[in-house]
């Protein structure tokens, strides 16, 4: 019988992280509210139990809110807790556990979003050109609160999903054509950009990564719209966001176009910042989404798809993505819109099959083989999932590595295939 050989091509770029987040805001509200996390049947911090599946990102909402806002009924705490005093703990926790840390700016007391943009309560009064001041002062002012604490962030959103501006009205809602609205977002966010400068610059600390995000992962036309505007205000900025959920934006099909539309248009990185998938049918959703059933499986073929997608992109552009209200848990008399049923968390808080999907996507891309005759199974993690399988029968300079014509299947959480067993060594690799 001859021996397998399995090979590894490091591919271009691949030093780079791919952010396998998780959005977990509300960690520390769930659990005030008795609200446990299981590994294995055991209860143990969550955030750990992030690291130990593979996610290697946080991202934390930041709200303005104050603390009498915060206080008092359940609702309001779930409405109003996420201001600087309940992220500074929360963000250190997410450095110690040795995890990267997206601070995402909502601008408003509470959520913003693209129907929902509300200025601060504290801001309402002040004209524009005061506001643009006061959004320079906040991120400076934000940003040293988290460097003095030891949680500074690698990455900030300015903005969450401002597909249709921020800070409403004063900093105008924006509509499809380009007008002085456009310069006023603009102003706003080349603002906030310098108050995040400011503080690096004055604490001599690395600039962080910055975000722009919308709402649009199956919209090319409103994408383009969005970006071609924005840089012609000068925005400066990193990565490209997207929100992408197949119950609200769509088949994959769009959101592969759309990425790799803005990567051929922009040339800048690009992460998924917001998805989601049902493990069993719920307010957000009652039927197979596009053929994918609502189940802990169906969680991890979404995955799998989303990974084939992203990780297409052409020149490795599309750098990460994260999984939204992967911390939620039923809490009694709470109003969660059915997102208790799409996170990492059973309804008994043991952690599901897609966390390890999702971390999948970051992991060192390592094949593995083993025998069952008369086949060898070639396995490799979600990091893969664009790659293409080779084979060939020399390691010779000169030697021919030919595609294998068999489709990889999900097993589980990793891509697999079964290659037959032949009397001539043979090598594979990923390409």
């Amino acid at each position: 019988m001859a021996a397998v050989t399995v090979l590894m091509t490091h591919l271009a770029g691949a030093a780079n992280v791919f952010l396998s987040g998780a959005d977990f805001s509300d960690l520390a509200f769930f659990e005030a509210h008795n609200v446990h996390y299981k590994d294995g049947g055991t209860t143990q911090d969550g955030l750990q139990i992030l690291k130990q599946h593979g996610i290697n990102c946080v991202r934390l909402r930041i709200w303005t809110s104050s603390s009498a806002q915060a206080s008092g009924s359940l609702n309001n705490a779930y409405n109003f807790t996420n201001n600087l005093t309940y992220n500074l703990p929360l963000a250190l926790r997410v450095k110690n556990a040795g995890l990267l840390f997206l601070l995402d700016f909502h601008y408003s007391d509470t959520w913003a979003d693209p129907g929902h943009q509300a200025t601060p309560t504290a801001w309402s009064s002040l004209t524009l050109t005061q506001l643009t001041q006061q959004m320079r002062t906040y991120n400076s002012n934000t940003i040293a609160a988290f460097a003095a604490e030891g949680a500074m962030p690698d990455y900030v959103q300015i903005g969450n999903e401002i597909t249709d501006g921020l800070l409403w009205n004063t900093g105008g809602k924006l509509t499809g054509s380009f007008n002085t609205i456009w310069s006023q977002c603009g102003q706003l966010m080349k603002a906030g950009v310098q108050g995040i400068q400011d503080a690096t610059t004055a604490l001599g600390v690395p600039m962080p990564k910055i975000i722009v995000h919308i709402d649009r992962g199956g919209d090319w036309a409103t994408t383009e719209w969005f970006f071609d505007n924005l840089n012609f205000q000068g925005v400066p900025y990193d990565i490209i966001g997207e929100s992408y959920y197949p119950f609200f934006h769509g088949p994959l099909t769009g959101l592969s176009n759309c990425l790799n539309q803005a990567a051929a248009r922009y040339n800048k990185p690009m992460i998924v910042a917001e998805t989601a998938f049902p493990w069993n049918n719920t307010s957000i959703h009652s039927n197979n989404i596009f053929g994918i059933p609502l189940t802990t499986n169906g969680q991890v073929s979404f995955i799998a798809a989303l990974a084939q997608v992203v990780k297409g992109v052409p020149n490795q552009l599309a750098m990460g993505v994260f999984y939204w209200g992967a911390e939620y848990q039923s809490v009694s008399g709470l109003n969660e819109a059915g997102f208790n049923t799409t996170s990492f968390f059973d309804a008994n808080g043991n952690v599901l099959p897609v966390i390890d999907a999702m971390g999948g996507m970051g992991a060192p891309l390592v094949m593995s083989a083993s025998y069952t005759s008369p086949n060898v199974k070639l396995a490799w993690p979600f990091s893969g999932a664009a790659s293409q399988l080779l084979s060939s029968t020399s390691l010779a300079p000169s030697a021919v590595w030919s595609p294998i014509p068999i489709s990889a299947q999900v097993t589980g959480t990793v891509f697999n295939v079964a290659v037959p067993m032949t009397n001539q060594a043979v090598f594979y690799r990923l390409h």
